[in-house]
């Protein structure tokens, strides 16, 4: 529990720690989906939500060229911040990005509070609530399907993912979607444009064709312009909802913490 607990929300035990800023728009939709969390749970009144740190960090370098060795590396950004966060008091970590997860290990060693892993809890979710589904697509960037993140974590529970190949026709329409300088969502501020939805739901699309029963938004601008009411095909799961009802429960306690940190050096 965290040491200043006397300024958190009545009945709070954990400070949550949130690394935004990746991209912009992406941590104020984890925020609003915090926020209808805590509702569900009974808040009613300021104080009745629960208390956050946010980073938003967008001085973080791009992970998929990072990744691709043709960018500045990212992994000294994520651990400045997120040691920043847990210098400032959290309890638990939340990075607002899929693709950073490739740097989870090497970053997770060096802090004392967990990094929550959002493949894990996401294919869990996937798991508990959608126990018919078999086959799942992925719609994401180029560094979260060549990194395989969504890939171990489905195959880890018996899934089939569901991918377009790096460098296809299906997978520019989503890397337009996320990155094309007019029109794309990290280009657009706090507006989502037609064309990026339709360009995400035509890979959607793609995916269903090639046996998905469900979708994951495998990366948060997917998450900001493929939602639920924007394609009703098969069910959109966004990693950001699961993360904000997971985040919300340690917030109050109903889990530890503990729970979600991972012990490399014991795998």
């Amino acid at each position: 529990m965290t040491s200043s607990s006397r300024f958190l929300a009545a009945g709070q035990r954990y400070l949550l720690g949130l690394y935004g800023g990746v991209g912009p728009l992406s941590h104020t939709l984890f925020e609003a989906h915090l926020l209808s969390s805590g509702h569900r749970r009974g808040a009613r009144t300021d104080q009745d939500y629960p208390v956050w740190l946010l980073t938003s960090a967008s001085s973080t370098p791009n992970r998929m060229a990072s990744l691709a060795g043709t960018g500045e590396n990212s992994a000294p950004h994520l651990l400045h911040y997120a040691q920043l966060l847990e210098r400032a008091g959290a309890d638990v970590l939340f990075v607002v990005c899929n693709t950073a997860h490739a740097y989870h290990e090497q970053v997770q060693r060096e802090l004392r509070i967990p990094w929550v892993h959002l493949m894990d809890v996401t294919v869990e979710w996937i798991r508990r609530a959608l126990p018919d589904v078999r086959s799942v697509g992925i719609l994401g960037t180029d560094g979260t399907l060549s990194t395989r993140l969504y890939h171990r974590a489905l195959e880890a529970h018996g899934l089939n993912p569901v991918a377009p190949e790096v460098g296809s026709a299906e997978q520019s329409l989503v890397m337009g979607a996320i990155f094309d300088p007019a029109w794309g969502v990290k280009a657009t501020g706090s507006h989502v444009t037609d064309h990026a939805v339709t360009n995400l739901a035509q890979a959607a699309d793609r995916a269903v064709d090639r046996g998905a029963q469900a979708l994951i938004a495998g990366c948060t601008e997917v998450s900001v312009a493929l939602t639920p009411d924007a394609y009703t095909c098969v069910p959109i799961v966004d990693p950001l909802v699961v993360a904000a009802d997971l985040a919300v429960a340690l917030a109050f306690g109903d889990r530890e913490p503990s729970e979600f940190l991972i012990h490399y050096d014991a795998r």
